[in-house]
């Protein structure tokens, strides 16, 4: 059965659907409806938009209650959840603490003891009010700022990933970004969409490839953008890290996994992929100069480059 690519920018990326279908002009209609859903949610969660409701969240004084809809519900229901299985090391708040770190101009700084201690008070799952019955978000003191941004892309590709659904497309591969991918199914005959994985800067080829199937994968690193991936424990960047990967049900799991996992020891990461048999992780670690890289969890289809 042939593919059908199709192509659309969103939340400052490059996304990409591909569809396994005999009627293009039907996969061209059912591609187009999934990124209208993209877009939808890009002018719901996006910090950047000014009507949005991760905006208008961030702009109300502490205290004041806020309603929002159904995908911003949704992305912070699941986002407190894994914060809470995580041990808190993902964090939608993170954002004084990035932005601490750096200059006007985005230039790396070391920020004082004094501007450390104030960012990191205002940082924290806990200084948000979240009712999802009511759909509504409150925050507990002035300066918490929520972004998305670290769950939104594989949030989007569920989504984008339902209306395809809904459309009848059967087998399918929604590309969000670089970072996150999400499948329905398989290729026809295949095992499933083949995606590299493992691979970091500007290595000439990823050392594995992952059949993809039924599942989403989602990466972070460190390596081409230098240490905006920030240890809300400790207020400091991510050291020695250099990637991570994960491999998990849904798009908004594996986006948001695979930055805790940057952040995460490799026994905690170890208990989480025990704990919870549909996740798998992958991180690379700069040692004596040499890439080591470690897989927690089964990894289903994952092969070496040959």
């Amino acid at each position: 059965m042939p593919h059908h690519t199709f192509k659309h920018e969103a939340m400052l990326s490059p996304w990409q659907i591909l569809i396994s279908a005999e009627d293009p002009t039907y996969a061209a209609q059912a591609a187009a409806a999934a990124f209208a859903e993209v877009d939808l949610i890009e002018g719901t969660l996006s910090r950047f938009i000014d009507t949005s409701d991760a905006a208008r969240i961030n702009a109300a004084p502490a205290g004041t209650t806020v309603r929002v809809g159904e995908h911003a519900i949704e992305c912070l229901k699941t986002a407190a959840r894994l914060s809470d299985a995580t041990g808190g090391v993902f964090d939608v708040t993170i954002g004084p603490l990035i932005r601490v770190w750096r200059n006007p101009d985005k230039s790396p700084r070391t920020p004082s003891p004094e501007d450390l201690a104030a960012a990191r008070a205002r940082v924290g799952m806990n200084l948000l009010e979240i009712d999802q019955t009511a759909m509504t978000v409150r925050t507990k003191v002035d300066g918490v700022n929520v972004d998305l941004g670290g769950i939104g892309k594989g949030y989007g590709a569920d989504r984008a990933a339902d209306v395809l659904r809904d459309w009848g497309i059967q087998r399918a591969l929604v590309s969000a970004g670089t970072s996150t991918v999400l499948a329905i199914d398989a290729p026809e005959g295949e095992e499933g969409w083949p995606i590299a994985v493992g691979g970091v800067g500007a290595e000439p080829e990823a050392p594995y490839t992952l059949a993809l199937r039924n599942g989403s994968l989602s990466g972070s690193g460190v390596y081409a953008k230098g240490s905006h991936i920030i240890d809300p424990h400790t207020g400091k960047p991510v050291e020695n890290r250099l990637a991570a990967w994960s491999l998990a049900t849904t798009g908004a799991e594996a986006d948001a996994l695979s930055t805790a996992f940057m952040i995460m020891t490799p026994e905690k990461i170890q208990a989480y992929t025990t704990a919870h048999t549909d996740t798998s992780a992958m991180i690379a670690e700069k040692q004596y100069n040499q890439i080591r890289r470690q897989k927690f969890g089964p990894w289903p289809g994952l092969k070496d480059t040959v």
